[in-house]
């Protein structure tokens, strides 16, 4: 009995933390990530926009707030890949209303506001 008890401790430790890794969670000004796909973390958040500026990536300009959850347009956007450096990503980024933002890109939708 004793080794079913421990055995079910052992897989509940296992398993209930990667649960919780894959729901929502909020972090910053109410920016929602909504899976567990790497994105910019804090530390490397200054260095990350002071690449973006001396890339000179071009501003696009929405008539909406620049929120998690936009979907930007089919056209007019350029999308950059983002730098091994900054740490393996999926998403790709650009600046829309003066924001820097990484955006998944099948959808074009929002995932990160980088500040």
């Amino acid at each position: 009995m004793r080794t079913h008890i421990t055995l079910a401790a052992l897989v509940a430790a296992l398993v209930i933390p990667a649960a919780v890794q894959a729901q929502s969670y909020t972090v910053g000004r109410g920016v929602v990530v909504e899976d567990d796909a790497p994105v910019i973390t804090v530390e490397r958040r200054p260095e990350f926009r002071e690449y973006v500026v001396r890339e000179r990536v071009p501003n696009y300009v929405i008539p909406d707030r620049v929120v998690v959850g936009t979907v930007l347009p089919e056209s007019g956007v350029t999308y950059y890949d983002v730098p091994e450096r900054f740490g393996a990503t999926p998403y790709r980024y650009t600046v829309v209303n003066g924001e820097t933002v990484l955006v998944e890109p099948r959808s074009r939708r929002i995932i990160q506001v980088v500040e």
